[in-house]
């Protein structure tokens, strides 16, 4: 029987499998001739001694000892081309989830996306980037794959509760990840081979009769009885289905104003907004490594910081350790930020949202829209941001030292954000309260990771997309919406999700629980 040990090494024999086996043969008394195979289960790395330790879950076969390398396969996908239509509107994780476990269940899926393919999608990316053009449906949040695509495709999630995480890990494993996804603590594809891995999974749905339709924005929802009916597209094209998964992400805000002005039930909910800093990883490196060189064996340092500040949390938000800071406005007239990474976290920045919890008290200024209160909150926002910085897609920038003795910076570095930034006072640019949680913050996240407060820091504003402004409420045994029979709100737009894997979770319970209802 192959033996299972948890153990912590020094980084240079976790990363070295000669000096593993050495180790382990140690450990468990016998030769390293001896050991087969070992297999690594789990990997974290433990920074919170001066000498760093990798903690190991693993397998070890002995000689003798039956071992087969395992292939994580795909489910086995049946044609669904003449089977029952359900139409998926989002091709983000939650969408095309959706479609694979629709076809895994005998239906047929119509995705339905707002933006272009996974290639054509840079395109728009290069133009905002260098243009400053914003194109309202292909971006960084719209477009095939969603908004992490290009946001670093982190796959750490808190909520073990929602679903079955390693199944989906095992199905991006499928598709093309690494098989490292399995086992880091804190797992990520990267930006760079994510669009591969997404163009695969559309392949996939149209090779076994899905359909995947682009540059479709849904401008109708067809309802009649309180029943859906279909969907009408933006040239007037009506698809009919009395199924739908509304999957359309946390910035379709068109898609909330269609509810509310046809009073289909959504509700305002709370969300956090704040800014994005940048370090120099070699200066993020050394305080989460108390070390002057970071070496070859470890990974660039991510950091995770929260703080109650006022009766708020104030905390980090999408870490992109080794990464930039990208223009993410779904609009002309606002600017929005986010970070992501390469796969090898390899640039020499590292970049954080810091952001405030939000209250639905906040809102109260904009109480006229009702349920879209929160949404015209962070318009306001996003919007005076563009107005302050130049009217472009350069963002307003301040030194972090001087944001916290509120004086607007004299000048600003070059920093990894590529349309450029203007010196303002981030006073300007948030509510008075949220800008003095905020410069409390930052002091007190000095306290705890010294040498984090620093004027070489530079802050970007505004960082404000973290999730859905709006919740669109459904039965919790049914996942149908409240009010209207055949109507699935799913992942982050509807609430529901926050990240990469819990929402292609919630968009595989709500293809389950359409394939439930059907029987």
């Amino acid at each position: 029987m192959p033996r299972e040990l948890l153990l912590q090494v020094t980084p240079e024999i976790a990363a070295n499998e000669i000096l593993l086996k050495d180790y382990l043969s140690k450990q468990i008394k016998v030769s390293a001739q001896e050991i087969q195979h070992v297999s690594i289960l789990k990997r974290s790395i433990d920074a919170r001694q001066k000498a760093i330790k990798i903690n190991l879950k693993v397998l070890i076969y002995l000689k003798g000892e039956p071992f087969q390398e395992t292939k994580i396969e795909l489910p086995i996908y049946k044609d669904v081309s003449s089977a029952q239509e359900v139409i998926v509107v989002g091709a983000g994780p939650a969408g095309l989830f959706a479609a694979l476990q629709l076809i895994e269940l005998g239906l047929k899926p119509i995705v339905l996306e707002r933006g272009k393919d996974v290639r054509g999608r840079r395109r728009d990316l290069k133009a905002i980037n260098r243009e400053h053009i914003v194109n309202e449906d292909s971006n960084y949040c719209f477009g095939e794959g969603g908004a992490g695509t290009y946001s670093d495709g982190k796959l750490y999630t808190r909520s073990k509760k929602r679903g079955d995480v390693t199944r989906i890990l095992e199905l991006l494993v499928a598709f093309g990840a690494s098989e490292d996804i399995l086992v880091e603590a804190h797992p990520h594809i990267g930006t760079n081979k994510l669009p591969k891995i997404i163009e695969d999974i559309r392949n996939k749905i149209i090779e076994f009769g899905g359909e995947v339709l682009f540059d479709t924005r849904v401008t109708d929802i067809l309802v009649k009885n309180n029943e859906v009916e279909g969907i009408v597209t933006q040239n007037g094209d009506k698809i009919h289905a009395n199924k739908l998964i509304l999957a359309t992400g946390h910035s379709a805000r068109d898609i909330f104003e269609l509810l509310d002005k046809k009073k289909i039930l959504i509700e305002a909910k709370p969300f956090a907004l704040g800014v994005r800093a940048e370090h120099s990883q070699e200066l993020i490196d050394s305080i989460q490594y108390s070390c002057d060189f970071r070496g070859e064996h470890l990974p660039p340092a991510p950091y995770s910081i929260v703080k109650q500040v006022n009766g708020r949390g104030m905390y980090s938000f999408c870490m992109c350790p080794g990464g930039v800071i990208a223009p993410c406005a779904t609009s002309p007239g606002e600017v929005v930020t986010n970070g992501w990474s390469p796969s090898k976290r390899d640039q020499s920045t590292a970049n954080s949202g810091i952001v405030v919890e939000l209250k639905l008290e906040d809102f109260k200024p904009f109480a006229k829209f009702g349920a879209l209160a929160g949404m015209e909150f962070q318009k306001s926002i996003e919007q005076k941001a563009w107005h302050l910085a130049g009217q472009t897609q350069k963002v307003p920038a301040q030194r972090m030292v001087d944001f916290t003795q509120n004086k607007a910076s004299a000048d600003i570095p070059k920093t990894s954000y590529v349309p450029g930034t203007t010196s303002v006072e981030m006073g300007q640019v948030f509510p008075g309260f949220l800008s003095q949680i905020m410069r409390e913050g930052f002091r007190e996240f000095g306290k705890s990771m010294r040498g984090y407060l620093t004027n070489e820091a530079i802050l970007h504003a505004p960082e404000s997309r973290t999730s859905s402004p709006v919740r669109i409420p459904r039965d919790p045994m049914t996942l149908e919406h409240l009010q209207i029979k055949g109507l699935y709100p799913c992942g982050e737009g509807a609430g529901y999700a926050g990240g990469i894997i819990s929402a292609a979770i919630d968009g595989e319970k709500c293809a389950l629980m359409i394939a439930e209802s059907l029987k």
